[in-house]
């Protein structure tokens, strides 16, 4: 039986080099790709898959909120988040809008294969440090609610970057947006976090990823 898949990817070598390993599978056929979530939301209701490899760190709306809106016009379709990302936030959020697996981009070919196989008979893959990394996230315990959790998927996009060290315009170039776009979320983050500068940003940001102490 063929298993019919789907690829949104901004990427195009990398979406074409999925789609040749696809191809060369015997047990299944390569559907229609995407390059950003707005024309895989225009088009994917229509042609549906069983197995949609989803980016997450897409143009415009993220991998993230695509699969949130496609879940529900698409229930028996499953969507495997492919990413550069491996943080709980991330994954926990792309779970919770309806993703099946989540692997890393540094997948082998034959890891990705096999995480289709897997979904397609009704599994839920995920990379082997993925897998240890919510379990730890588990074993934690029950997040605390913070203002951090007020903040969209592309403004913790944002927080991310600025803790890394990088200047508004360096933000702008790795999310595809523009700079006044940068400078609204930045603003958006310091109301949601009650906070007046960068600096103050960023100490919320690590305070709210630090490991909690074992019980």
């Amino acid at each position: 039986m063929q298993t019919l898949v789907s690829i949104v990817e901004d990427h195009a070598p990398l979406r074409q080099i999925l789609a040749e390993w696809i191809e060369q599978a015997p047990d299944m056929t390569l559907g229609r790709t995407y390059p950003d979530a707005e024309t895989a939301l225009a088009h994917l209701p229509q042609n549906p898959a069983d197995v949609v490899l989803m980016d997450i760190n897409l143009p415009g709306q993220s991998g993230i909120e695509c699969v949130r809106q496609l879940k529900p016009l698409l229930p028996a379709t499953q969507f495997v988040m492919v990413t550069v990302y491996m943080d709980a936030d991330r994954i926990f959020s792309a779970l919770a809008a309806g993703a099946t697996g989540y692997l890393l981009k540094r997948a082998s070919n034959q890891e990705l294969l096999q995480a289709i196989r897997e979904v397609a008979a009704g599994g839920s893959p995920m990379s082997r440090n993925i897998a240890r990394l919510i379990v730890e996230k588990f074993h934690a315990g029950p997040p605390q609610s913070t203002d951090m959790e007020r903040l969209s998927e592309r403004e913790l996009d944002v927080l991310r970057l600025l803790a890394r060290g990088l200047v508004y315009k360096e933000i702008a170039t790795d999310l595809n947006l523009s700079f006044h776009t940068v400078h609204t979320l930045v603003r958006r983050i310091y109301e949601k976090l009650h906070v007046h500068t960068r600096r103050e940003a960023v100490a919320r940001f690590h305070q709210a990823n630090r490991p909690q102490p074992p019980a």
